[in-house]
């Protein structure tokens, strides 16, 4: 059996693994590299396999950095099917299609820019027709459910608790010799998050992929996480500005809008006036209020009571952009909600061109920033970033709540990787930045004795 790591190996994004055994042809997630423009060249080149003869894509999760291809895969030439959670089939069919009108946008604006240059023109990754077109290869999975997708090969997806509807990967495959089993963790999400479920405990496998995001540090506890944000909030808006956070649409913004609706509910913040500017994060909340089989219990009491998602706080999701440009009329007192969460994209960066120079402003980062992205120089503490084209200062107050985080950290991947009864032969350690996998698979190796590899990209194995 041989395993490619096309992506999210020694990084974080694109995270797509091709599986072949004998005429079995599979992938494990189709992502987009984000972040430097090296790895978004990526994008752009010819997939590392043939399109056509993949049978099969295993989707774990929703979120671009996993799903962000898969228009192209299709454009290319894939006639397989594409399973997932019903859940992340909903979000994808939000997701790709604002992924398309991103590309679609961006090229537009720099095509004008080379007409006026005598510039060749150049096309988007995909365009929302293709995106469109990906759809209809989708098909909904429930969990724990074995998917027999023949030639002695089987899968289950099992909840990973990271976002809404996503999948460990359990797949099971015959290459002749004997039935080998992979895990593939996806992403694993912090242990009493809000809203969803906690991820689920594996106890076998012969070879596990786990990611490793934050495979070198330790978050502090939910309480503490959730105090030391009620203190940015209540700080910041005292001092007479704005509160700006850039949120990922799926996952962070509901999960930051349940918090401030419980600390309204409890009295520990007031008055609060939150804008969440995104359509896509409007779409995402009405998508996570239709699969109640992923939320926890609370959360599903909470919508029971018609307490969620707003309650004392005053909430308004805005969908135009005549109303985004409003919000930018507001001077104080707004706690804006915007993606994309890394500032790459998206209506976020208005607002932090509008509020990022103003000492009386602050951001909160509460979600991981890729290398290479607007919201990592930011917490790296530069002192001016450009955004259309304008140099701005970076004068508001930065505060990063990584306890928020919806992966999990080194110690509960390492107690999700402990629960395996018997040794696994070999774990792959993946989506991490490289000395952040590297110390993760060391850590591996010294508390659970298991051997540990941290895989490079395009690299390939024989298993």
């Amino acid at each position: 059996m041989k395993i490619k790591f096309i992506g999210a190996a020694r990084t974080v994004t694109g995270s797509c693994y091709y599986i072949q055994a004998g005429d079995t042809h599979l992938l494990v997630d189709c992502g987009a590299f984000q972040g430097t423009e090296e790895y978004e060249k990526r994008n752009f080149g010819l997939f590392p396999f043939k399109p056509s003869e993949i049978q099969y894509l295993l989707l774990t999760h929703a979120h671009i950095d996993h799903s962000g291809l898969i228009p192209k895969l299709v454009r290319d030439g894939f006639k397989g099917k594409i399973l997932a959670t019903s859940a992340t089939v909903d979000l994808c069919g939000v997701m790709l299609l604002d992924s398309a009108h991103i590309h679609e946008r961006d090229v537009e604006w720099e095509n004008k820019k080379r007409i006026r240059a005598g510039k060749p023109l150049i096309k988007p990754l995909y365009t929302i027709q293709e995106a469109v077109t990906s759809l209809a290869f989708f098909k909904g999975i429930a969990y724990k459910e074995i998917i027999d997708l023949g030639n002695g090969t089987k899968a289950r997806f099992m909840d990973a608790g990271h976002i809404l509807g996503s999948s460990i990967i359990e797949l099971w495959v015959n290459d002749d010799v004997r039935e080998k089993k992979l895990v593939f963790s996806g992403d694993l999400g912090q242990k009493d998050l809000p809203l969803i479920k906690d991820f689920t405990p594996i106890e076998e496998g012969d070879y596990v992929f786990i990611e490793s995001t934050y495979g070198n540090r330790k978050h502090k506890g939910i309480k503490e996480t959730i105090d030391e944000f009620t203190q940015a909030i209540a700080e910041s808006l005292q001092k007479g500005g704005n509160v700006i956070i850039p949120a990922f649409a799926v996952g962070r913004t509901q999960d930051i809008l349940y918090i401030l609706n419980q600390l309204s509910k409890e009295g520990k913040l007031s008055h609060l006036q939150v804008f969440v500017d995104s359509p896509l994060a409007l779409q995402a909340t009405r998508i996570t209020l239709k699969h109640p089989e992923c939320l926890d219990n609370e959360t599903l009491e909470l919508i029971e009571k018609r307490q969620f998602p707003r309650s004392t706080l005053t909430l308004k999701f805005t969908e135009t952009i005549e109303d985004s440009m409003e919000i930018n009329k507001i001077k104080k007192s707004a706690i804006i909600i915007s993606s994309s969460g890394m500032c790459e994209a998206g209506r976020i960066r208005h607002h932090l061109k509008h509020n990022l120079w103003r000492a009386e402003c602050s951001v909160i980062f509460v979600g991981f920033q890729a290398k290479g992205t607007l919201g990592r120089r930011i917490v790296d503490g530069v002192k001016e970033v450009k955004i259309f084209g304008e140099e701005i200062a970076v004068n508001a107050r930065i505060y990063t709540i990584g306890g928020l985080s919806a992966h999990a950290d080194r110690d509960e991947l390492i107690d999700w990787l402990s629960k395996f009864k018997k040794k696994p032969q070999r774990v792959f350690v993946v989506h991490g930045e490289e000395e952040t996998s590297l110390s993760f698979a060391k850590t591996i190796q010294n508390q659970l004795s298991l051997n540990a590899y941290v895989p490079g990209i395009q690299e390939e194995t024989q298993i």
